[in-house]
């Protein structure tokens, strides 16, 4: 038994190095900008996998229930990480990152985040394991989390109050401006840092931050660690071609974001109910994560964002102190 389990997750290690390399070579390799049609390419080449993926998790161990949990588990995952994309855009943009060095600054904060989150889980499912009470706790908190996620639509993040941005300047030597792609160089026999590390430090830490959110809706479909870091994974390793995809069009999908909230609130309220013995099966909670993605995007479409105002045609207030 534990030489099938060493056999799992050694292949699953090797298949994920693999694909990382592949992607850096093919995508990250250069120092380019990578557009809207071929990150959509990857993006969908990511997904093919996880589905393949997800078809050989039901012939290896010969389970349905465990192929629909990590099917679940995935798509909250998938739908979560969207969030992720708005928090890169600013962080970017704040930063002044040339969009031909923000693929590599993403890669490599998503390796960081992957080992993290690796930790995260394993303390969370023995946590869960030996104190079962505290899954109402992850419960409420994505309830919680939910709420707010809908209240805060289009407050701004102040990065000037990131800890991990005053820590930096604080603490680390670094140049003056960007050295390329490079996060050290050597000056007079000193090593410095250069403000793209710092750019990678924020995003590997708000993708932590992101997965005290996301990762434990998975703990509401499941407490197979497998499982868990498997969808986990899969929903990050494509997360990098999504941004490229996406970037240019999130505005388009405005309402997703209300969706997203309600995906927290439903699987926070899964949790919850199970404290009364109400257990809802994975296709009904498969088959409602759907349908809140499907909505959103709908909606969102139809009900475009409202165009701001053109300050060409404003009167100005002496105009209007005329009339």
């Amino acid at each position: 038994m534990i030489s099938d389990q060493v056999f799992i997750w050694g292949a699953f290690g090797l298949f994920v190095a693999a694909m990382l390399a592949v992607d850096l070579g093919v995508l990250g390799g250069r120092n380019r900008t990578i557009g809207i049609k071929e990150a959509l390419v990857w993006s969908g080449i990511w997904v093919v996998v996880a589905l393949v993926f997800n078809v050989g998790i039901y012939f290896f161990f010969q389970d349905s229930e465990r192929a629909l949990n990590f099917l679940a588990g995935y798509l909250i995952e998938r739908a979560l990480s969207l969030d992720n994309i708005f928090v890169f855009l600013v962080i970017f943009s704040y930063f002044g990152v040339a969009p031909h060095h923000q693929y590599k600054v993403i890669f490599w904060g998503i390796i960081g985040a992957v080992v993290l989150r690796a930790l995260f889980i394993a303390a969370g499912i023995a946590l869960i394991a030996k104190f079962h009470w505290l899954i109402y706790i992850f419960g409420a908190l994505l309830v919680w989390t939910g709420i707010k996620m809908a209240l805060q639509k289009g407050e701004q993040i102040d990065l000037e109050q990131n800890p991990v941005v005053r820590l930096c300047r604080r603490f680390i030597p670094l140049t003056e401006g960007y050295e390329g792609d490079r996060f050290f160089v050597n000056r007079e026999g000193r090593r410095l840092a250069t403000p793209l590390f710092v750019v990678l430090l924020v995003v590997s830490v708000m993708d932590v931050v992101f997965a005290i959110d996301s990762v434990p809706a998975v703990f509401a479909i499941t407490l197979d660690p497998f499982i868990i870091f498997s969808s986990n994974v899969f929903a990050v390793l494509g997360l990098r071609a999504l941004y490229f995809a996406l970037a240019g069009l999130m505005q388009l999908f405005h309402h997703l974001h209300y969706g997203l909230s309600l995906i927290l609130v439903f699987v926070g309220a899964k949790m919850l109910l199970t404290y009364f013995g109400i257990d809802i099966p994975v296709e009904v909670a498969l088959g409602v994560l759907l349908a809140i993605l499907l909505i959103s995007v709908v909606v969102s479409i139809f009900y475009p964002q409202p165009a701001p105002p053109d300050p060409v045609h404003q009167p100005d207030d002496q105009t209007k102190a005329d009339h």
